[in-house]
C-alpha cells in the first residue's frame, strides 16, 4: 500500500475517532460557552438553539427582557443549556455586561455570533437621514466589532474560539431600498477579513455568514405581499424562501472542529441568489 493510501486510510480513521468521540460526549460542541447576541427569535433564535443542540452551553441576550425570558422559557423546555440576559450591543457597559455573564456562568467562551442588527431606514438611499445612519453603523458594524474585541481575550484564555458576525446577501449585491443597511452588511464582509490574521494567530477563527432572504420578521414586507414575494422567487433557483434553520448549520459547523480550518470567509446562503461582490 502506498504512502499516500496509508495517510488517506490515516487520515479518514482520525476523522471517525472523532466523530465517535463528539456523539458519545454529546455532540460536536461539547464542552464549549457560545453567546449569540439578537437571539430571541429569528434566525438569532434558531443559531442559540442549534448550537445548544450540538453541545454547547449557550447565552442567548435581547433588548428586552420579556423577549429574553420567553426564549428561555422555549429552549430550556428543550432541555438545552441555556442561560440569558438583556443586551443592548450599542452600550458599551452591556457588551462588557454579557461576555462577563458567560465567563462567570460557564467558566469561559469559545463562541461568538454576532447577529444583532438595526435597519431604521427603508426607501431611496439619497433620503437616508445622518440620525439612522449612525444608528445602522453604530449597531451593525462598531458594535459587532467591540463585542468581538471584548470576547477574543477570553478565547484567548481558553486556547481556541471561534467569531462569526451575521451579514447578508446585500453585503454583495446591496438592496435598492435598504442602502445604509447593506452597505453595513458589505462593511462586515471586510471584518471578517480584516479581523482573520491577527485572531488566527490565536488559534481564533473569523468568519462569517451571509443569508438571503430568510422568512422573519424582518423581511415579512416581502413574504406578506404576493407581488414582491413572486418577483424575489423568480431571482432565487431553489424558489422557496430561507428559514432560519437554514442559517443555523452552517453556523454551528463554522463554530465545530468540522471548520478547523476555515478563517476569513462568508458562506452564504441564499438558494443560489446570486451574490458576487
Amino acid at each position: 500500500m502506498s504512502f499516500t493510501i496509508k495517510s488517506r486510510f490515516l487520515a479518514v480513521g482520525q476523522q471517525c475517532l472523532k466523530m465517535a468521540s463528539r456523539a458519545a460526549s454529546g455532540g460536536k460542541l461539547a464542552g464549549k460557552v457560545a453567546v449569540v447576541t439578537a437571539s430571541t427569535d429569528g434566525i438569532g433564535l434558531a443559531i442559540a438553539r442549534r448550537l445548544g443542540q450540538d453541545g454547547a452551553k449557550v447565552v442567548i441576550s435581547s433588548r428586552k427582557e420579556k423577549n429574553v425570558q420567553r426564549a428561555l422559557q422555549e429552549l430550556q423546555g428543550e432541555n438545552l443549556d441555556v442561560t440569558g440576559m438583556v443586551c443592548h450591543v450599542g452600550k458599551a457597559e452591556d457588551r462588557t455586561n454579557l461576555i462577563q455573564h458567560a465567563v462567570d456562568k460557564y467558566g469561559g467562551l469559545d463562541i461568538l455570533v454576532s447577529n444583532a442588527a438595526a435597519n431604521p431606514a427603508f426607501g431611496p438611499m439619497l433620503d437616508t437621514t445622518e440620525t439612522a445612519w449612525d444608528k445602522i453603523f453604530d449597531t451593525n458594524v462598531k458594535a459587532a466589532f467591540f463585542l468581538a474585541k471584548e470576547a477574543v481575550p477570553h478565547m484567548e484564555k481558553r486556547g481556541a474560539g471561534s467569531v462569526v458576525f451575521v451579514s447578508s446577501i446585500g453585503g454583495y449585491v446591496p438592496f435598492e431600498l435598504l442602502g445604509p443597511y447593506s452597505v453595513s452588511k458589505t462593511a462586515l464582509l471586510g471584518l471578517v477579513k480584516a479581523m482573520a490574521p491577527q485572531c488566527g494567530r490565536l488559534n481564533i477563527r473569523v468568519n462569517g455568514i451571509a443569508p438571503g432572504i430568510i422568512q422573519t420578521r424582518f423581511s415579512e414586507a416581502i413574504w406578506k405581499n404576493e407581488g414582491p414575494l413572486k418577483e424575489q422567487l423568480l431571482q432565487i433557483p431553489l424558489s422557496r424562501l430561507g428559514q432560519p434553520e437554514d442559517c443555523a448549520g452552517p453556523v454551528s459547523f463554522l463554530c465545530s472542529d468540522d471548520a478547523a480550518y476555515i478563517t476569513g470567509e462568508t458562506i452564504v446562503m441564499s438558494g443560489g441568489m446570486v451574490s458576487r461582490l
